[in-house]
């Protein structure tokens, strides 16, 4: 089979002898597991060494390395062989000696790494995990800083001057004329500076280990960002449902909402492309209020019938003018205007099939008609009424348009159950105080 390409130091393709074990013992000696790859400097066949590690006092790691015979192109790099760690770490050595620029490190691809003594810092995730010394790790600086020289001097000058003057400063760290302090900050808790006195302490040497912050959480991919509530407020979410009308397959819409002055609440759509049927569904996005709500609205202007309601599954509706009552549950929950709930119930009441056809009588025709009309009068702004909403689970909202003032048209009154509202709300039968020590029922 063909080699797979290979990366910053070749991606594994099939293994020429046991595959898979990397650091395999032979005759009591580690020996690297050698796989084919791809050399992404010339295109030809290499070879990348895995090879299974301990490094004393600290744990395993996965050593890779990789050459090609073609090019002569090398690349070495590790890999933590275990988890990320339940805290992170930060490293603070006062490197006073020779001796000290000869510690090993072990870098992964998220820590940083700063001299204070320079403001230098190597950014998380611009290098590539590696085992090293800390002279090693100012090679490597330097060899980055002079890569792109040439290129600098011709474009501007003073920049390249500046450069070079910082490459000296990083040269001159190497022989150690005044100490200076070597940080690795690691968020997964795998980085590590060798102790030469392990397992006594090391006085130049101070390890910390913290807390990750939520931000490096997502770095790590641990967790979301904090951030990503307001992405989900911002996205329109979809899957797919069966039609409720012909059963065929459907898309249903979602998205969270947030209602000014009041709470989030979800909105769900299902048009089916089979027969063509749609529907809104609102949910509310939070919990059981404690308290009841009664939302009581004087009509007074044609400009109110644009004021946003949301009316939740377990809200009534009255219209006393009109006789009027919507018991809970009619209509579902819809986050609408005050106009389209008033044409919503005007449908509603057209469609009841006891005042169509043979049902129905000269009598309740004439009834029916009178009350549409004068509720058509109302969506039209001709006649004043009282609105009124209530709803035990304190869900539904009416647009205050002078909010955050009062509304002289607006009256908004929280009450307390009665035993039969929490009854229909399935509160009485609900225990949340003491339930974990509760004795099993026998059997």
């Amino acid at each position: 089979p063909a080699p797979l390409p290979g990366g910053s130091c070749g991606q594994p393709g099939p293994a020429r002898g046991p595959a898979g074990q990397p650091g395999r013992a032979v005759d009591g000696e580690q020996q690297p597991a050698e796989i084919e790859s791809l050399c992404m400097n010339c295109y030809r066949n290499g070879v990348t060494r895995l090879l299974l590690t301990r490094i004393p006092f600290f744990k395993e790691i996965i050593v890779s390395s990789f050459t090609c015979e073609s090019c002569s192109w090398s690349n070495t790099e590790i890999q933590s062989a275990g988890r990320i760690q339940e805290q992170g770490v930060r490293c603070a050595l006062a490197v006073a000696s020779r001796q000290d620029m000869n510690r090993e490190i072990v870098k992964t691809d998220c820590a940083t790494i700063r001299i204070p003594e320079l403001d230098f810092e190597i950014p998380a995730f611009s290098q590539k995990g590696v085992l090293t010394t800390i002279e090693g790790i100012i090679d490597r600086a330097v060899m980055g800083l002079e890569q792109d020289q040439p290129v600098r001097r011709a474009a501007d000058k003073e920049v390249a001057s500046k450069i070079d003057d910082f490459i000296s400063k990083l040269k001159q760290l190497k022989e150690v004329h005044s100490p200076f302090t070597f940080i690795i900050d690691d968020p997964s808790g795998n980085s590590f500076v060798e102790n030469p006195h392990a397992p006594q302490k090391d006085e130049a040497l101070v390890v910390t280990y913290y807390k990750r912050t939520p931000q490096q959480a997502a770095m790590l991919g641990l967790e979301k960002p904090a951030d990503s509530a307001e992405d989900l407020r911002n996205e329109v979410l979809q899957f797919n449902t069966n039609c409720p009308e012909c059963n065929a397959p459907a898309n249903t819409n979602m998205k969270l909402v947030q209602i000014p002055h009041f709470k989030e609440v979800i909105i769900m759509a299902t048009n089916c492309d089979s027969c063509g049927h749609r529907t809104n569904e609102v949910k509310s996005g939070g919990a059981i209020e404690p308290q009841g709500t009664r939302i009581t609205f004087r009509i007074t202007d044609p400009s109110d019938m644009t004021r946003d309601i949301l009316k939740s599954e377990t809200c009534s509706v009255e219209i006393p003018e009109l006789e009027f009552e919507l018991g809970m549950g009619a209509l579902g929950g819809k986050f609408t205007t005050l106009e389209g709930l008033l044409k919503d119930i005007k449908d509603l009441v057209e469609r009841n099939p006891f005042t169509l056809g043979d049902s129905s009588t000269p009598s309740k025709t004439e009834k029916l008609q009178e009350f549409i009309g004068r509720l058509q009068e109302i969506i039209e702004g001709k006649t004043k009424a009282v609105f009124i909403m209530d709803d035990p689970a304190g869900n539904s909202y009416l647009q205050n348009v002078y909010a955050p003032e009062e509304d002289p048209e607006l009256q908004v009154e929280r009450y307390e159950r009665t035993f039969e509202q929490n009854e229909d709300l399935g509160l009485n039968d609900m225990k949340t105080e003491g339930y974990e020590t509760a004795p099993a029922p026998g059997r």
